[in-house]
């Protein structure tokens, strides 16, 4: 039985077909490079995805005036979500607990980006930043 998948590692977005083959092992075809094969092997044994999300806003400041900041899009006078990120791809069965977690988050403001807000998220090595900066 084969297996239909487009490769998401380049911008070539090649149509892969994966069967296996008698020994155990993958026979993937369709790939315009050496990058499908690995992508294919992983998609179907271990799937990681990079995980973007928002988590709340807190200041750390007293009185609107003194958390003003120059130029910041404001929502009702504060930032109300920090975009963030995972630093490498994620293994997908265990995103939704990555997003709960990211959820329960309240980051406080001022941030930088690439600021570590949650380290060795689930024990995986794989930390979530922030992806901008807001003062």
């Amino acid at each position: 039985m084969s297996q239909e998948l487009i490769c998401i590692t380049c911008p070539m977005g090649c149509h892969l077909t994966v069967e296996k083959v008698a020994d155990g092992e993958l026979s993937v075809s369709g790939n315009r490079c050496p990058r499908g094969v690995v992508y294919a092997r992983e998609e179907l044994f271990a799937p990681k995805r990079t995980v973007t999300a928002t988590a709340r806003a807190a200041r750390a400041c007293s009185g609107e005036a003194a958390c003003a900041p120059s130029g910041e899009a404001r929502l009702g006078g504060a930032p109300r979500r920090v975009p963030v990120r995972s630093t490498a791809a994620f293994p997908k069965d265990k995103v939704p607990a990555l997003l709960e977690a990211i959820y329960a988050l309240e980051v406080e403001l001022p941030v930088e980006s690439g600021k570590v807000l949650l380290a060795d998220a689930l024990g995986t090595g794989i930390d979530v930043i922030a992806t901008r900066s807001i003062r």
